[in-house]
């Protein structure tokens, strides 16, 4: 699963064109830690977060939210872009299967259309974003302007203050 994704994940961005690197490190999921073994500041970090909003008592969507890795994700904000009624953190499981790999790699990107991605715009202050690349060993370095004309994400204020 996390393979494919690996893979589908390096061909979209060369197939657009995207300034990347990859960078190699000890296996490592945390967003503090592994900026560290990348070295650099964990601002720079795409912190993705799955989260679930119902929407009265029928509905349920799932967002990717995407923020700086040394910013607090603001649930209520999600909430409210949906005009939720409630708001939590998915479950592992789910959070699982929606983003396509394991709690710690999920990509910035949504390839699941049940998956909103949402992405805070303090990420546009970095020249470059950092993030697993659907595995714990293994990151990719890519130029913000690209990882926005690639994800196309819907662009929020999601972090708290």
């Amino acid at each position: 699963m996390a393979g494919e994704l690996y893979e589908r994940l390096i061909a979209d961005m060369d197939a657009a064109g995207a300034r990347y690197r990859l960078i190699e490190h000890a296996p490592e999921g945390r967003t503090d830690q592994v900026s560290a073994l990348r070295g650099h500041d964990v601002a720079q970090a795409a912190k993705c977060l799955v989260v679930m909003v119902k929407i009265g008592k029928k509905q349920t969507r799932h967002v990717l939210a995407v923020v700086p890795g040394n910013a607090r994700l603001d649930l209520q904000a999600v909430k409210s872009l949906l005009d939720g009624t409630y708001v939590a953190f998915a479950a592992k499981d789910k959070a699982e299967e929606l983003a396509g790999s394991m709690s710690g790699t999920v990509l910035p990107f949504s390839y699941d259309p049940r998956l909103e991605l949402i992405a805070d715009p303090t990420l546009l202050d970095q020249p470059e974003l950092y993030f697993n690349a659907a595995r714990l060993d293994r990151s990719v370095a890519l130029a913000t302007d690209d990882y926005v004309r690639l994800a196309e994400p819907r662009m929020a204020p999601i972090t708290l203050n």
